[in-house]
């Protein structure tokens, strides 16, 4: 196969066994057929008005179905997945996702059901729904939540759309959100969606929200504060009662990002620490798939002052019929913000997940989640200490600040990783850390997989001093080199021709 040029900076070399699928293809080869139906079948005149049809037919690819099999299978070998080995990325939470949860989600009551049923003919479903909604509502300190968001950022939009009525029925016009210098990159973003302004406050020398700027930067015009707790440099907020307080005097409203709820859940709650809102993403914390762009779920649940402002319909009880139902009567509505009723298939994994592992089993697993981050720091902190010193929740940013002297980079330690076979870290996040490395192993992961992450970090360490070469040009062992991601992102090259 001559060489390709698949993407800006990426090549694959002469010799490559692995064509494309349009490479594959021979005129007239199809991977299905269909039998005759017995009767005449229309026209396309008929079917189809000639001004919007097709001036030639789709470039598409005529394959078997052996070599279509063949060719996406030998695609997803070449993928990494969380059933192949551990994805330690910082922030994302990338853990199992049992089994179990998938056949309950599988079964044809619930994969076969149609969004716009009766209530009445999906009461089982509802009730799911329901158990769902009050588990996550415990597990949170919260009254309410709306299962309509179908990703993290989505709830946070939800819930600042929830902030902005609040504020609006109180007759208070506010501009202003405040946000720690180390937040998810969503908030700022959400924030600026819902017609806010982001204002920045700076973590202290603790990498914990600085109460004297967040003093000055708190006025009758700031909306709320965004907050992940434990933060995105995976330590706890331990200000947040004192934080809760300040906001709250000046009417504003505390936003849980809940991104890192996954070392807390079953520990601590956010609404006792005085959240009045609060987002949470399953797949992180309740283990369902992630990745991909969706489908996703992300709850957004809130205290009893701004239930009436939830997103409707809202699922309700109705004790005289016994019956779940949809309520639409909600005049403090801030509306729909998904079609139907949210990602179901996903809502019965996390519910799956939550009545496999109950109360104790969920507070295991924030502890396991701890414990195996603070494990894998201690184990590589002499290569990679982390930007502040002392115990991690969840996850820990380590900086290759050190190993700058030998013309080493976090990049060149995240590629190297993978020749190692390990999935690399998340790198230069958050932007407060110089070179970072932000590592999360997750409690699903055992003993032995991390013993193996801290020799191939630690092992990479001396490379850096010893064969810096080496490191510079990793990743050898896969099937494209290192892209240049800079020439990438200017020239972008979306369509493959042949040469």
């Amino acid at each position: 196969m001559s060489t390709l040029e698949r993407s800006a900076g990426t090549r694959i070399p002469e010799g490559e066994t692995f064509p494309l699928i349009f490479e594959r293809s021979r005129e007239g080869r199809r991977a299905w057929s269909l039998p005759e139906v017995g009767v005449d079948a229309p026209s396309l005149d008929e079917l189809i008005p000639a001004d919007q049809r097709r001036a030639a037919p789709p470039r598409l690819p005529e394959v078997s179905e052996l070599d279509l099999v063949r060719h996406y299978t030998r695609l997803s070998q070449r993928n990494w997945a969380i059933d192949v080995g551990a994805y330690p990325l910082g922030s994302c939470t990338m853990k199992y996702n049992p089994k179990v949860a998938e056949d309950a989600a599988a079964m044809p009551g619930f994969s076969r059901l149609h969004p716009m049923a009766d209530d009445d003919l999906a009461q089982g479903a509802l009730e799911l729904l329901g158990t769902l909604e009050k588990a996550l509502c415990n597990a949170t300190g919260m009254a309410r939540l709306t299962l309509q968001p179908a990703a993290g950022a989505q709830g946070e939009l939800t819930g600042l759309l929830i902030m902005r009525a609040h504020h609006k029925k109180q007759k208070s016009e506010r501009r202003r959100v405040i946000i720690p210098d180390s937040a998810h990159g969503t908030n700022p973003a959400s924030v600026s969606l819902a017609g806010w302004k982001a204002e920045e406050v700076r973590s202290d020398d603790r990498g914990l929200v600085d109460l004297e700027a967040l003093e000055k930067a708190l006025d009758d015009d700031v909306a709320g504060i965004m907050l992940t707790n434990p933060n995105t440099l995976g330590l706890f907020e331990r200000d947040i009662v004192e934080i809760g307080r300040m906001v709250h005097e000046i009417g504003g409203l505390l936003y849980y990002d809940g991104a890192n709820f996954n070392s807390i859940v079953g520990l601590c709650r956010p609404g006792d620490m005085g959240f009045d809102i609060v987002h949470m993403n399953l797949h992180k914390t309740f283990a369902t798939p992630h990745g991909g762009g969706g489908p996703g779920s992300g709850p957004l649940a809130v205290s009893d002052r701004l239930e009436k402002f939830l997103p409707k319909p809202v699922l309700s009880w109705d004790e005289g019929a016994e019956r779940w139902f949809w309520d639409d009567d909600r005049p403090d509505s801030i509306g729909r913000i998904h079609s139907f009723f949210g990602n179901f298939g996903i809502n019965v994994r996390a519910y799956t997940y939550l009545r496999s592992l109950g109360p104790e089993g969920l507070k295991s697993v924030a502890e396991h989640a701890v414990l195996n981050a603070n494990y894998l720091r201690v184990l590589i902190s002499e290569a990679f200490p982390t930007a502040y010193p002392g115990t991690c929740m969840h996850e820990f940013v380590a900086t290759a600040k050190p190993l700058k002297k030998f013309g080493v980079k976090g990049m060149d330690v995240a590629k190297r990783l993978i020749d190692l076979g390990y999935h690399p870290p998340t790198v230069y996040f958050p932007l407060v850390v110089e070179e970072a490395l932000m590592v999360e192993p997750t409690e699903t992961e055992s003993k032995e997989t991390i013993d193996g992450l801290a020799a191939a970090l630690n092992q990479i360490a001396h490379e850096a001093e010893t064969d810096p070469d080496l490191l510079h040009n990793a990743p050898v062992t896969t099937p494209s080199r290192r892209p240049n991601e800079a020439e990438a992102a200017r020239h972008l090259k979306v369509r493959w021709t042949p040469e």
